[in-house]
């Protein structure tokens, strides 16, 4: 891939410009999506006209499932022994209507779906995506420096010998003992005269390291180490090759991207507060996510439960209603659907991204999943979001829940947030895919099949 035409020379694909005529294999692969998406919902209409009474039953017991596990998870005794009771049988029955079927025409409908999906990332390719501003071409790192948590990401460090990686590229690598001071380490790096600084580890460590590189004005190298590593999925990096992130220190692209932050804290993903933070606040619930979580939920979203009584202005300037959950994001987050939780399209544009979540109840829940699987959760009516580059939540609670970056916290209110604009020098490899997967996802169905004819015809994406 190139950068822009007034960019210098090559450059990975995070500079991409959306090409102007597809390649034959592009139309070819948008051709066969199609198709494919076609011979699914064709499938799928002539199951119900020849079994219209099987897929009636096996919607509403995956409706009664959904409403009773709801109802389970907010009540306590009787209630959720029943409940629970009525979950279990629904879905036994849903697996029987299922399974009792045409297996056949199951498996292809899901085969279909796979394929259409799958042409569908290459037919599009990076139309849909901006090219980052501001990129320039760098040479290698003077003195490089890694620092890395050997603990983080169940021993990605070991288990993808990062330390003899570092040194066979030049870098020099410090490991994180027990008891060191990740920031002191940080600081004493640059103060040793190091011009690239990285830190292989989860996003809390990312965000900390990031800190002083920005303070200092040094080019930092992100190196996913950790376990989800949102914040290199953002970046464009490839999380499952963990080593070809220090391609960085030798000669690649840099580029300016934001940070966030909490107080004085800086965050490199997002805030959470609400039932998601109060829930994790619990000491069992690295242990056992379900049950505590069973544990909290009744009290919080159950009958006569409270919500966290945050207070907060809304996108509209005015006071907002409670909200179940809230989520301040370094960037905007894409969030067509639940799966678009952890990516944003871009993390250069200056402000907050703000989420809002309210579920009124087991009769909500089926109205969310629906808007979640045509892609269209905006569209919930408990969903809010808006852009800013400030924020405030107060409480009249002493302290606030609140998860930064994975870390559970409790702070004093009132929490304020705010953008970092372009505050981070980041490096990324060559051969880096260089885009998040939100910016290269069309939004929604009809989006998808519009960008796909356009391909087909030879045209750009968009």
């Amino acid at each position: 891939m190139n950068v822009p035409e007034d960019g210098p020379g090559d450059a990975p694909a995070a500079a991409a410009a959306p090409s102007p005529a597809p390649s034959t294999l592009r139309r070819v692969a948008a051709a066969g999506s199609l198709l494919a998406f076609a011979a699914a919902i064709a499938i799928a209409v002539s199951g119900f006209l020849q079994e219209p009474v099987r897929l009636v039953g096996a919607l509403l017991l995956l409706l009664a499932s959904l409403t009773a596990g709801w109802t389970a998870l907010v009540h306590r005794g009787a209630v959720r022994v029943v409940t629970s009771v009525v979950t279990v049988a629904a879905l036994a029955g849903l697996v029987v209507l299922l399974v009792s079927g045409s297996p056949v025409r199951l498996a292809l409908l899901v085969v279909l779906v796979l394929l259409s999906l799958a042409a569908a990332r290459v037919a599009v390719g990076h139309d849909m995506a901006d090219a980052p501003p501001g990129i320039r071409e760098v040479g290698p790192a003077a003195h490089g420096v890694l620092v890395m948590n050997r603990w983080s990401g169940g021993g990605k460090v070991h288990r993808f010998g990062l330390e003899a990686q570092a040194r066979l590229r030049g870098v020099t690598p410090v490991l994180l003992e027990r008891g060191d001071d990740l920031r002191a380490l940080a600081e004493a790096a640059v103060a040793g005269g190091a011009d690239v600084i990285g830190m292989a580890g989860g996003d809390g460590s990312q965000a900390l390291v990031a800190d002083v590189a920005r303070r200092h004005d040094v080019a930092f190298v992100c190196v996913p180490a950790g376990t989800r590593n949102h914040f290199a999925l953002d970046l464009g990096l490839d999380r499952a090759d963990v080593a070809a992130a220090l391609d960085a220190f030798s000669d690649a692209v840099e580029r300016r991207v934001d940070l966030a932050l909490l107080g004085e804290r800086v965050f490199v993903n997002n805030a959470s507060l609400g039932v998601y933070a109060t829930v994790v606040q619990s000491d069992a619930y690295r242990d056992a996510k379900l049950a505590t979580t069973a544990q909290v939920l009744p009290d919080m979203l159950g009958p006569g439960g409270r919500r966290s009584p945050l207070r907060f202005t809304g996108g509209d300037g005015e006071p907002a209603s409670p909200a179940d959950v809230l989520l301040v994001s370094n960037g905007a987050y894409r969030l067509d659907s639940l799966n678009g939780f952890g990516t944003r399209e871009r993390i250069d544009a200056g402000v907050l991204g703000v989420v809002t979540v309210t579920v009124d109840g087991a009769r909500d829940l089926p109205v969310l999943l629906a808007a979640e699987s045509s892609g269209n959760l905006g569209r919930f009516r408990g969903y809010r979001s808006w852009t800013t580059p400030e924020f405030e939540v107060d409480s009249s609670e002493e302290l606030i829940d609140v998860g930064v970056d994975g870390e559970a916290l409790r702070l004093p209110p009132p929490l304020r947030f705010r953008s970092l604009p372009g505050a981070l020098r980041v490096r990324i490899p060559r051969h880096a895919p260089g885009l998040a997967p939100a910016a290269v996802a069309p939004h929604g169905i009809g989006t998808a099949v519009l960008a796909l004819s356009r391909v087909l015809v030879g045209r750009s994406a968009r």
